[in-house]
Order: structure tokens, then C-alpha cells, then sequence
């Protein structure tokens, strides 16, 4: 039993700094609001000592099971080429699926798991900030009035500096959560120390007891509890910038050590004084204290969101090159840096739903009842595709990968059951943003292959073309003519048309596909085929982590022999206008929507990054 090595680096002090401030932000800010949310269900007639303990001893060992067992220790393993992920994952399972059929499932699967995040990736910083600034009202009840007005500031000001970049903000991002989780883990130790007997709760025997009280009722408490784990997926989508080591090691040695503090920190608090369950976050310190921990749970709360924000751009860019959305604006904010990146329309629609979430729900007590949906639903997307990866790629027999991820895959389900019983209070929202992205992207995805159908059974094949373009006398002009084509082995539509127009030929032409491969990062960039003389076929590989730069690629090719100026090259690009076939292949609906997301679409111009005064596009109508 073997795994091809992750992309691990050393284990240095800086880089599990940089863990620190990029991984473990989201589950780190989760002591806000998670023992609160759970014990609140159960507060009506005053809180009990045995569901305090209870509680606590859910949380642990959902930190243990979920994200010790499950993702540091399994997971982990699962590298696509050192990269992780739902989408990495995706691409790693279709890779060993036997069938077209099977391959369509798993593809499927990775679909529902990447619209979850998105919904995820909305609620987060709402959750995060709101809970953080939610600190006042402790300090003061008058300043009750001032925490979503202060919570809208803050979000609004965060998603408009995004197009400036992380890399200033970054380095600090590290020392701000390594103060956080160092101050919240010795917050709790002193709780601990005054009220010990709270340890009781690390035994499984509580959270055993506690779920056969309540029998099926115990289900509400397990859609709180499951919002101590929010972030997990953070570790496995983040392996490709850190590796699996340091990954796992800041967690096994700080992060779970702190947390396990404060939130037995909290449960001792609430033993000795149950009316601290107003606040046992903020209540944990000294009243000295409140105002400045008040300052750095915002600040963790800000780095937290702004791993979300960037994890949702990552998932995107994704998305655009395994085929599953439209082209969408990629702005690269680091010479230096391949993985920062902008984009535009991604931070809008996000920056739209988090006011609009913050705005309706008011207090993280409300939104908790809308957070976890989507988080679980992730989490059950990944444990299919790990068994799937698992058994075909790493050649596990049955009886392990059952034995291993059977019960992981139970507690998958137990959150996500336990999360869709708060859909009528609020749980609908990452549900409904959940099906809209899926059918967006699944819309895209089979209209995509419909339109690509249609243009193999329309084109000639592109060998047997250009070997009758000497017999044809047509005109060839000074210069290089560049044509873009999606199909490799068939004449362009863009070159039929110029020749029809205007009845000539360049010189030099080079035909250009970009291939996107279901890897991080394409080993091989180029392929070159001479077809004729002056005439090459260019393939140009790109995995889901680039973004493809056409000009650059081209003038690598002096490198080989084959002359190139940039300021002799016309680029031709056609523009397909989709239109209902007599027997449409899709529901009028579905067209209309792919209609939109292709005119929505940036252009191949400047998605390829081709200097708009050296590009002709030719339009062209498809049936489909």
C-alpha cells in the first residue's frame, strides 16, 4: 500500500506561522459561538451538570474524530500531485473511475461539494465577524445597537481592499492567530485549573449518555456541535501551499491542545456559573481583558473570512478550468505568488450575499441555525470520494476502507441530518445557494459537450484540411495568423470563415488549443506538431491551479525554431451564438441559462490575456 509523496515542506517555525494564519483561521474562531449554540437548545429550564458535560464531550471528540482521525490522519494522504481539496479530490476519483457513467457520478459528487463551499464561503464571514463584535454587548449593553452597524463596516471594508491582494495583509495573518489561539487556550487553562473536574468530559461516556437521554432529539444538539468543525476542509484544500506535515503538525501540537482548552475553559465557567451562558466566550476573562480580546477575536474573525474569501477564488478558478463554469475575470495580485489571486465578479457575488445575511439574521445565534448545512454536505461529499480514492487509487481492500471510513462516513451523515432539521430556521439559505450554483455549473458543464457534439459532427477534420490547402490557390499574406480552436483535430470555424470573407491565408499559422488538464499543475506545457510547412497544431496544457497566458506561450516557441513576433500576429477567435435546434437536446430553461452564463462570460480575449488590438472574431450560430 503506497501514496504518491505530497508536496511537503520542511516543518519551520515560519511555516506553521503561516498555518497558522491561513489553515486553522475558520475553526479557530468557532469557541465564538459553537458551545453556546449547542447548550442554548437545551436552556429553557436552566442547563444541567450532565449536558454541559455532555456537550463538551460531543465537541471533543468531534474535533478528535472529524478532524484528527478523518482529515489529518486519512485524508491528508489523498494528494492530487500535492494538491487537495473537493475538486482535487474530484479529479483524483474520476481518474481511477471504471466507466463514463461512474466517472459522471464522482463528477457529480464534486459538483454538490463545491456549491456547498460557495454557500459556506457566504456565511462564514458573516458568522465570524458578527460573533466577534458581538463582545461589546459584554462589555456594555448600550453598545448592543452599534454590532451589526460595526459588523457591515468591517465586512464592507474588507471585500473592497480585496483587489489589492493578501501578500501585505499575509504576513501578519500568522502572528494575530498564533496571539489568538496561545490567548484563547490559556483562558480556558485557567478555568480549567479553578473548576478540574470538567475534564471528566474527555471520556466518551458523556457524549454517549448525553445522545441516549435524548434519543432522536440529541440530532439538535449535533447540528451545533458540528459548528466546532467548521474549517476542517481548510486543511485538506490548503495542503498545496504548506504540505501535509506542517499541516498536521500545528495541529496536533497547538490547535486542537488550544481549543480543547477553551472550550473545556467554557464548560468549567458555565459549571460553577450557569449564567454565563449570555456570553462564556467573553465571560472566560477578566473584565480588563474584554475590550482587547474583543479587538484580536475581530482581527482573527477578519483573517478567518479573508481564508474563506480566497478559498471561494481558488474553488472558482477551479471550476472555470475543469469546465464546470463560465470564463470568469482572474486577476493575478503577486508576481511572485501563482495562488493570488482576484476575482472581481466572485468577490461581488459574495460581498452581496454576506451584507444581505448579516443584515437579515442580526446575531450569530441566528445565523448558526443556517451555518453547518453546507459545511456537512461537504464533509459527505468528501468521505464518498475518499472511499472511492481509496479503494481504486491506493488499492485498499474493502474490509479496511470500510472499516476506516464506514464509521467517518456515520458521522457524515449524522451532521448532515442533524443540520437539514434547522432548514426551516435558517438552514435553507446555503441549501437554496447550494442548488442554484449546482445547477448553474451543471448547466454549463452539458451545454458545454452539446456545443462541442455539435461541432465535430459540423468540421473537417484539420490534417486532411490543411493537406489539400496547396491544391486550393489560396492567397497567403505576410504575417502570423493565430486561430484558437476547442477541438484539436477539427478545421476552426473562425478559419472557415476567413477564408470565405476574405479569401486569404497568413503566412505562419499556428492552430492553439488549451487543454485543462485534472491536475494542479500540468507537467508538460506544450505540444508542437508541424502539419505542413508554416503550419503548426499548438496544444498548450494547463491543470485547474494556472491560468493560462497564450502571448507568453507563443514566444517560447523561438525557443524550438519556430519564429514568433507578437506584433506580426493576428489572433481569430470565434464567438458562438447558441440557438434552439429544431429538436432541442436541452429544456428550453436550461438553454436560456446557458445562453446567459455565455454572454455573461468574460471574453477568450482577455481571459487568455491576448492584446485586444491583435484580435478578429468571427461569430458563428450553433443549435443545440
Amino acid at each position: 500500500m503506497s501514496h504518491p509523496p505530497a508536496a511537503d515542506r520542511k516543518v519551520t517555525a515560519a511555516v506553521l506561522i503561516g498555518v497558522l494564519g491561513v489553515v486553522y483561521g475558520d475553526i479557530g474562531t468557532s469557541p465564538l459561538y459553537a458551545l453556546r449554540a449547542a447548550l442554548l437548545h437545551f436552556s429553557d429550564e436552566g442547563i444541567e451538570r450532565w449536558e454541559i458535560l455532555g456537550i463538551l464531550s460531543l465537541i471533543f471528540w468531534a474535533l478528535v474524530l472529524t478532524v484528527t482521525v478523518k482529515y489529518v490522519v486519512f485524508v491528508l494522504r489523498a494528494d492530487n500531485r500535492g494538491e487537495g481539496g473537493i475538486l482535487a479530490l474530484m479529479a483524483l476519483a474520476q481518474r481511477h473511475a471504471t466507466t463514463e457513467r461512474g466517472r459522471w457520478l464522482v463528477a457529480l459528487v464534486g459538483i454538490a461539494g463545491a456549491s456547498l463551499f460557495f454557500g459556506d464561503g457566504i456565511i462564514t464571514p458573516a458568522i465570524s465577524v458578527l460573533s466577534a463584535v458581538e463582545g461589546l454587548k459584554v462589555i456594555s449593553e448600550g453598545l448592543d445597537a452599534a454590532v451589526v452597524p460595526i459588523a457591515l463596516g468591517i465586512l464592507l471594508a474588507l471585500f473592497l481592499v480585496q483587489w489589492r491582494g493578501t501578500g501585505s495583509m499575509g504576513a501578519v495573518f500568522g502572528p494575530i492567530c498564533a496571539l489568538w489561539f496561545g490567548a484563547i487556550g490559556l483562558l480556558g487553562l485557567v478555568e480549567v485549573v479553578r473548576e478540574p473536574q470538567v475534564l471528566v468530559a474527555l471520556s466518551p461516556h458523556y457524549a454517549i449518555s448525553f445522545c441516549a437521554h435524548y434519543k432522536l432529539a440529541a440530532f439538535i444538539a449535533f447540528g451545533s456541535v458540528v459548528l466546532a468543525v467548521t474549517g476542517a476542509e481548510a486543511l485538506y484544500a490548503d495542503m498545496g501551499h504548506f504540505g501535509r506535515k506542517p499541516i498536521q503538525v500545528a495541529w496536533l501540537f497547538f490547535v486542537l491542545p488550544s481549543l480543547a482548552l477553551n472550550y473545556f475553559g467554557q464548560g468549567a465557567l458555565l459549571l460553577s456559573d450557569p449564567r454565563a451562558i449570555e456570553n462564556p466566550f467573553f465571560l472566560l476573562a477578566p473584565d480588563w481583558l474584554r475590550l482587547p480580546l474583543v479587538v484580536l477575536a475581530t482581527a482573527a474573525t477578519i483573517i478567518a473570512s479573508q481564508a474563506m474569501i480566497s478559498g471561494a477564488y481558488s474553488i472558482a478558478r477551479q471550476c472555470v478550468q475543469l469546465g464546470f463554469l463560465p470564463r470568469l475575470e482572474v486577476k493575478h495580485t503577486s508576481e511572485t505568488e501563482q495562488g493570488q489571486i482576484y476575482m472581481p465578479q466572485v468577490n461581488m457575488m459574495l460581498l452581496i450575499g454576506v451584507m444581505i445575511l448579516t443584515q437579515q439574521f442580526k446575531t450569530s445565534d441566528s445565523l448558526a441555525a443556517a451555518y453547518g448545512l453546507a459545511v456537512t454536505g461537504t464533509f459527505l461529499a468528501t468521505s464518498c470520494l475518499a472511499i472511492l480514492v481509496f479503494r481504486r487509487a491506493y488499492r485498499w481492500p474493502w474490509l479496511a476502507v470500510f472499516g476506516v471510513f464506514g464509521p467517518l462516513w456515520a458521522l457524515d451523515a449524522a451532521y448532515f441530518i442533524s443540520t437539514a432539521l434547522k432548514i426551516p430556521d435558517g438552514g435553507y439559505v446555503p441549501l437554496i445557494l447550494g442548488i442554484l450554483i449546482f445547477t448553474l455549473m451543471l448547466t454549463w458543464k452539458q451545454g458545454r459537450e452539446l456545443l462541442f457534439a455539435r461541432f465535430r459532427q459540423d468540421s473537417l477534420p484539420l490534417k486532411a484540411y490543411v493537406a489539400r490547402l496547396p491544391q486550393s490557390r489560396t492567397v497567403r499574406v505576410p504575417g502570423i495568423a493565430v486561430f484558437m480552436t476547442g477541438q484539436a483535430d477539427l478545421v476552426p470555424t473562425a478559419l472557415l470563415h476567413n477564408l470565405k470573407h476574405n479569401k486569404v491565408l497568413h503566412e505562419r499559422v499556428l492552430f492553439v488549443t488549451v487543454l485543462n488538464e485534472d491536475v494542479p499543475r500540468a507537467e508538460t506545457r506544450r505540444e508542437v506538431t508541424e502539419l505542413a510547412p508554416s503550419i503548426h497544431r499548438v496544444l498548450l496544457h494547463y491543470g485547474f491551479q494556472e491560468s493560462p497566458h497564450i502571448p507568453r506561450e507563443l514566444e517560447s516557441l523561438r525557443e524550438i525554431g519556430i519564429p514568433f513576433d507578437s506584433m506580426q500576429a493576428s489572433y481569430f477567435l470565434g464567438r458562438e451564438t447558441v440557438v434552439a435546434a429544431a429538436v432541442p437536446k436541452m429544456s428550453r430553461w436550461r438553454q436560456w441559462l446557458f445562453t446567459l452564463l455565455s454572454r455573461n462570460a468574460i471574453s477568450a480575449t482577455d481571459f487568455f490575456r491576448i492584446p485586444s488590438d491583435r484580435v478578429v472574431e468571427l461569430g458563428v450560430r450553433v443549435a443545440i
